[in-house]
């Protein structure tokens, strides 16, 4: 049984939904891979809080330029009419409500769109909350892309976070390598099923109660 789509395809999947015309930020991680996939000559414009508006693809080999990188210390390129500014005014600008659409990674999302992504809260955990916190709050889109479950089999969809909570109430969509999620007053709603998967399966891999969102991505 085929039961899920790898990270890259995963990217691909995030990259179709973001509307031309977009500010996006990109958080640490897998969702870097979305710039990959982005539309060829759609205006979409990436955000990255260190300090740049207008980042481009990671570079060839041999054209790296160590001044500019991503949040995650990752080379990358500035396209035409790239702007840079000091680290404030980006998290003002993450802050502010000036980005459209962000993506971050995973520990666990409540069926009310709590997001933990930052920590376990395991003894001796290193916290790395970085600008999770204010993109979280500051995006008016966050989309989450992570796998649907954890090494050890367990859902990273909850009925509740039991990690200390990055935002409150904030996401709008889960990506996983199984299924799309919407986020809705009802709990999650499965918009997507990847693979042989149903809402019967995910059901049973979640532990959750899901609305059944397929047939409306159809029409």
């Amino acid at each position: 049984m085929t039961t899920r789509i790898s990270r890259r395809q995963l990217a691909a999947r995030i990259a179709s939904d973001i509307p031309e015309g977009s500010i996006v930020n990109l958080g640490i991680g897998a969702p870097t891979l979305v710039a990959d996939y982005l539309p060829e000559g759609a205006e979409i414009i990436l955000h990255t809080e260190n300090g740049m508006l207008g980042m481009g693809a990671a570079p060839a080999a041999g054209l790296v330029d160590p001044d500019l990188i991503n949040a995650g210390k990752q080379a990358v390129t500035a396209v035409a009419g790239a702007a840079y500014f000091h680290h404030a005014d980006s998290f003002a600008m993450m802050r502010g409500g000036h980005l459209d659409v962000c993506v971050l990674g995973a520990f666990q999302v409540a069926a009310n769109g709590d997001l933990a992504n930052w920590s376990t809260g395991a003894p001796g955990a290193i916290p790395a909350v970085g600008g999770a916190m204010d993109l979280a709050i500051g995006a008016k889109h966050v989309y989450v892309m992570t796998d649907l479950l954890t090494k050890q089999g367990e859902s990273k969809l909850v009925e509740a976070c039991t990690y200390p909570l990055t935002g409150a109430g904030c996401v709008s969509r889960v990506y996983t390598d199984h299924a799309v999620f919407d986020v809705t007053a009802n709990g999650f709603a499965v918009r997507e099923t990847f693979g042989e998967h149903t809402i019967s399966t995910l059901e049973a891999a979640t532990g959750l109660r899901l609305v059944d969102a397929t047939a409306e991505e159809r029409s």
